[in-house]
């Protein structure tokens, strides 16, 4: 009788085994499919990728060519404006100087009078029309009657 037992539960052991191993087969078939068709549509993506990459690889370099010329032309720029400022600058404002100098002189000398033009006088930080008496009455400075 023990012998019997020990058959039946020797046959029952084996079954689930039998049945435990065929399920792991289908799941490693199904897993082996699966990593294929990944592989096989992970490749070309890959592929796409490495050349998407090297595209912007190059056009980093592009830039990057493209950057350095700006810094340079900005630093010859910057050089050029410095030496036309030093150079023109000092004689632009003196010719400027000069220009209205000569208006300034110009415009004095074509004037009529130093009586038609109004003259000021500074008086304790005030400025004060030297004619200042013409303008009541006919009276000048000091008080004096014509």
């Amino acid at each position: 009788m023990a012998g019997i037992l020990v058959a039946v539960f020797w046959a029952i052991l084996v079954s689930f085994l039998a049945v435990v191993l065929v399920r792991l087969a289908q799941t490693l078939r199904a897993t082996t499919k699966l990593v294929a068709d990944v592989t096989e549509q992970a490749v070309p993506l890959l592929a796409d990728a490495s050349a998407t990459v090297r595209s912007a690889q190059t056009q980093l370099d592009k830039v990057d060519a493209i950057a350095t010329d700006v810094q340079e032309v900005t630093s010859n720029a910057s050089a050029l404006s410095t030496t036309v400022a030093s150079t023109f600058g000092g004689p632009l404002v003196k010719v400027a100087a000069f220009g209205y100098g000569v208006r300034q002189a110009i415009g004095r000398r074509s004037a009529p009078g130093p009586e038609a033009q109004s003259r000021r006088s500074v008086i304790v930080g005030r400025t004060v029309p030297s004619a200042r008496g013409r303008k009541r009455g006919g009276r000048n400075s000091r008080g004096s009657k014509d």
